[in-house]
C-alpha cells in the first residue's frame, strides 16, 4: 500500500518529536519523562520492525530492492530522500533494540544523574535512525552531526574526572573526523556536482580523467572520517577509556554509534566503488582490509593486556569493528553475509557486557568480606547446621550472582565465538565464506593475506576466552572480595533480553543467514539500488 510509504519516515520523526516534548517537561518530573521516553523507544523499535518486514518481502531477485521517499515529493536526486533496503532495516531494527534496552536499564538510576537525558536519548536515537536511511551524502553528515552531539552530553552524563577527561578526547577526535568528512564531500561535490548516493554511482561513469584523481582524494578523506568512527588502528585510541567512561546504558548505546562508521563504508564501498565502477573498483578495500587486521591484531592485545571489564569490553568492540571492516574489504558477497550476522550477534553481546559490567562490579567492593554479608543474609551459621554430617557444608551462592554468573558465561561464549551461541555461527559462516571464495573449498587458491585474516579471527576468539575467565576467577571465585549485589529487575532484564536474542539467532540461524545473504547480494548489485532510488533508465546506464 501506498501509504506504507511514509513509515520510513516514523524513526526520524518520532524521536525528534519525543525529545523536543520532552524538554517542556521540568526535570523534576522523572517518572513521567521517563514514560514519554520508554513509550517513544516502543514505538520506534514496532516500526524498525515494520519496515524490515517491508524490506524483506521483496524478492532477492527483484530488479528493484530498496524503497526511496522523497521528502516533499521532490523528485531524486533533488529530494531530501530515504532509502529502505534490508541493510538500512537491519541496522535500524539493531539501533531500536539495543536503544530500547539502554533506556529500561537507565530507568534504575542513571536517567536522574544528570539534566535532559531523554531528550539527548532520543536526538541519539534519530540521528542514527537518520543516519541508516538516507540516500544523500549531505543529510548522512547532518544525522551524523545530531549522533556526535547528542553522544557528547551523553557521555558526559553523570559528570566525574575520568568522564570529562576521557570525554574531552572523545570531543576533539570526533571533531577532527567531522572536518574530514565535510572536506571529502565538498571536493566529491566539486567534481560530480550531486550529493545523492545513487546518483553519484551514476555520475562517477562520467568523471573525466582529469578529475579522477581529485574525486578519489575526496573519498580517500571522505572513508578516513568513517574509519575513526570505526575505529581502525592507529585512529582508536579514544575508544576504549570513553567507552569505559561512560555510564552503562550510554556505553551499550554507543556500540551502535561504532557501527555506523562500518556501515557507511559498507555501503559506499559497494555502491560507488563496486563491480560496475570499472576503473575505480575496489577503491579502498585494501585499507580496509589490513587497516581491519591491525586493528584485530591491536585490539586482541589490548583484550588480554586489560585488567579492568570496561576496558575489556571497549577493546572487544575493536576487535568487532576490525573484523567486520577487514570482511567489508574483502569484498566478497558470501564474506560479507556472513560479517552481518556477526555484527548483529557481536553488537547484541557487547551492548549487554557493558551494562552487565556495572551490575557485576557491585560485587567487588574492597574489603567486603563475603563471609560476613552470607552471615546477615542467612544467618550466623550461614544457613548450615553444623550438627548434621550429612549435609553439604558450604556457602550457598546468592540467587543474585547466579544469575550474573550466568549471564556473565554466556558473554564470554559469545565473544570467544565457542558453541553453541550465535558468535560461534556467525564466525562459522564468515570464514566459511573466507575459505570458499568461488564456492569450490580448494584452500590452495586461498591468498596468504586470507589465512592471516582466519587466524586473527581465530586468536582474538581464544584472547577474549582467556581474558573473560580471568575476569570471571577474580569476580565469582574470590569470595573474600565479593558482596551479595543489589539487583532491580529493570537493570538484569534488558541485558537477559539481549542475550536471549543471541539465542534466538541461534535457534533461527539459518533465517538470519538467508536475510544477510539477501542483503550481501542486493549490496553487491548497484544497479537494483539505483533503480529504486531514480528509475530504471538510471540503474541501465550503470549496469552499461
Amino acid at each position: 500500500m501506498e501509504w506504507t510509504r511514509h513509515l520510513l519516515v516514523v524513526p526520524i520523526l518520532l524521536p525528534l518529536v519525543t525529545g523536543a516534548l520532552l524538554l517542556l517537561i521540568d526535570e523534576s518530573h522523572h517518572t513521567l519523562k521517563a514514560l514519554v521516553s520508554l513509550a517513544s523507544a516502543a514505538l520506534f523499535l514496532v516500526a524498525s520492525v515494520m519496515l524490515m518486514c517491508m524490506a524483506n518481502s521483496v524478492p532477492a531477485a527483484s530488479d528493484i530492492v530498496s524503497l526511496s521517499y522523497a521528502v516533499a515529493s521532490w523528485p531524486a536526486p533533488f529530494a531530501i530522500v530515504l532509502v529502505l533496503d534490508r541493510l538500512a532495516a537491519l541496522m535500524l531494527v539493531l539501533a531500536a533494540v539495543i536503544g530500547f534496552a539502554s533506556l529500561v536499564y537507565s530507568l534504575a538510576r542513571w536517567h536522574r544523574a544528570g539534566p535532559h537525558f531523554h531528550s539527548l536519548f532520543q536526538f541519539l536515537l534519530m540521528g542514527l535512525a537518520g543516519a541508516f536511511l538516507t540516500g544523500d551524502l549531505f543529510n548522512l553528515f547532518v544525522f551524523f552531526e545530531v549522533t556526535l552531539a547528542t553522544s557528547y552530553g551523553l557521555l558526559l552524563h553523570g559528570s566525574g574526572a575520568f568522564r570529562v577527561r576521557s570525554g574531552l578526547h572523545y570531543i576533539a577526535i570526533n571533531l577532527a573526523a567531522s572536518l574530514l568528512f565535510l572536506i571529502g564531500v565538498s571536493l566529491i561535490y566539486g567534481v560530480t556536482g550531486t550529493l545523492n548516493m545513487a546518483d553519484l554511482a551514476v555520475r562517477l561513469h562520467a568523471v573525466p580523467a582529469g578529475d579522477r584523481m581529485l574525486l578519489q582524494a575526496g573519498a580517500a578523506i571522505l572513508g578516513t572520517a568513517f574509519l575513526v568512527k570505526a575505529g581502525v588502528w592507529p585512529l582508536c585510541f579514544w575508544l576504549p577509556s570513553a567507552y569505559m567512561a561512560a555510564a552503562a546504558p550510554v556505553s551499550a548505546i554507543f556500540v551502535v554509534l561504532t557501527k555506523v562508521g562500518v556501515y557507511v563504508l559498507l555501503r559506499l564501498s559497494l555502491l560507488l566503488f563496486g563491480s560496475q565502477a570499472g576503473e575505480l573498483t575496489g577503491f579502498g578495500g585494501t585499507v580496509m582490509l589490513w587497516g581491519g587486521m591491525a586493528t584485530v591484531a591491536f585490539a586482541t592485545s589490548g583484550v588480554l593486556a586489560s585488567q579492568a571489564m570496561g576496558r575489556l569490553a571497549g577493546y572487544s568492540v575493536l576487535v568487532s569493528s576490525g573484523t567486520l571492516l577487514a570482511a567489508v574489504g574483502m569484498g566478497d558477497a558470501a564474506v560479507v553475509s556472513g560479517a552481518l550476522f556477526y555484527l548483529i550477534s557481536s553488537t547484541l553481546t557487547t551492548a549487554a557486557f557493558f551494562m552487565l559490567i556495572e551490575l557485576v562490579e557491585r560485587a567487588r567492593e574492597p574489603g567486603a568480606d563475603l563471609l560476613a554479608v552470607t552471615r546477615e543474609a542467612y544467618g550466623e551459621d550461614g544457613g548450615v547446621d553444623e550438627e548434621r554430617d550429612d549435609e553439604e557444608v558450604g556457602v550457598v551462592m546468592p540467587g543474585a550472582l547466579a544469575i550474573l554468573g550466568v549471564c556473565f558465561g554466556c558473554v564470554a561464549l559469545l565473544l570467544a565465538g565457542l558453541p553453541p551461541l550465535s558468535g560461534f555461527v556467525a564466525k562459522f559462516a564468515m570464514l566459511t565464506g573466507m575459505l570458499n571464495l568461488d564456492g569450490l573449498g580448494t584452500p590452495a587458491g586461498i591468498p596468504p593475506r586470507t589465512w592471516l585474516l582466519v587466524a586473527l579471527v581465530i586468536l582474538s576468539g581464544l584472547a577474549a576466552l582467556l581474558a573473560m575467565m580471568r575476569s570471571g576467577i577474580g569476580t565469582f571465585w574470590a569470595p573474600l572480595e565479593t558482596v551479595v549485589p543489589r539487583v532491580l529487575v529493570v537493570e538484569i532484564a534488558p541485558v537477559v533480553g539481549l542475550l536471549a536474542l543471541c539465542l534466538f539467532l541461534t535457534v533461527k540461524g539459518g533465517v538470519m543467514i538467508e536475510y544477510t545473504e539477501a542483503a550481501a547480494l542486493s549490496l553487491h548489485d548497484p544497479s537494483s539500488y539505483i533503480q529504486g532510488v531514480l528509475g530504471p533508465e538510471q540503474a541501465k546506464a550503470v549496469a552499461r
